[in-house]
């Protein structure tokens, strides 16, 4: 059996890409904020223990929720966000290390502040198929459109990828707090790139389970993401 698991937001982001006068995590999205949707996948769930959300040093909007909102919860902590992804995660574990004095064998889970549409059924999934993994596990899907790698320079097509075997990534990803920190601060010390917790791992020489998940577990990274989650999300809220 699976004991509670502690969940990591790095929310230090500035999603320039949404041009927005705000951080993508705090736009508006039905009735809330994004992030708030987010952490409300996990906020009650049986086997979270706490969250951790790792943001920028005075951050006017953060503290903006909590006073009406987050503080009600609780379980959810504040750690430094950091400059990039895995700076902030790494923050959050030292925290729930040295802070907390969580131990090393709990499992952790990551997930993208501006992912908002994850379902409770994604969620169970994950923690019951890497419960037992020791190198970690992650959901994703199976990419199914033709995949076409750019030329170095330009616009034009290189070659088409074979898309066998290829999945796209998305959050949670889960891992032992112990090994997941050790492979994230070996990684950024030999200078390596880390766009995800997996691909930390695997630099580690681990191989994470792939958790088939929902496609509607959408990132919000440009303006029309927005409309996609608002769908998503008023469709579940009916029921349908």
């Amino acid at each position: 059996m699976l004991n509670k698991v502690w969940v990591v937001i790095p929310a230090a982001g500035v999603g320039a890409r949404m041009q927005a006068d705000r951080p993508k995590q705090y736009l508006p999205l039905v009735g809330k904020t994004v992030i708030e949707h987010t952490l409300a996948c996990f906020a009650e769930h049986p086997a979270v223990a706490g969250i951790v959300v790792a943001i920028t040093d005075g951050d006017p909007y953060w503290a903006e929720l909590t006073s009406i909102a987050l503080s009600e919860q609780g379980t959810i902590h504040t750690a430094p966000g950091g400059c990039e992804r895995a700076d902030s995660v790494l923050n959050a574990l030292d925290y729930l290390v040295n802070t907390l004095q969580v131990t090393a064998d709990t499992h952790v889970l990551v997930h993208d502040a501006a992912r908002p549409c994850l379902s409770r059924h994604d969620l169970d999934a994950l923690l019951a198929a890497g419960a037992s993994e020791a190198a970690g596990a992650i959901l994703a899907v199976p990419v199914r459109d033709t995949m076409k790698r750019a030329q170095t320079h330009g616009l034009r097509i290189s070659h088409t990828e074979e898309r066998n075997g290829l999945w796209h990534a998305l959050t949670p990803q889960m891992a032992a707090l112990g090994v997941l920190r050790a492979a994230l601060a070996d990684a950024l010390q030999r200078g390596l790139g880390v766009t995800d917790e997996a691909s930390a791992l695997e630099h580690a020489g681990l191989h994470p389970l792939l958790v088939e998940g929902d496609a509607r577990n959408i990132k919000i990274t440009r303006p029309a993401d927005l409309a996609l989650a608002t769908f998503f999300l008023s469709n579940a809220s009916s029921g349908q």
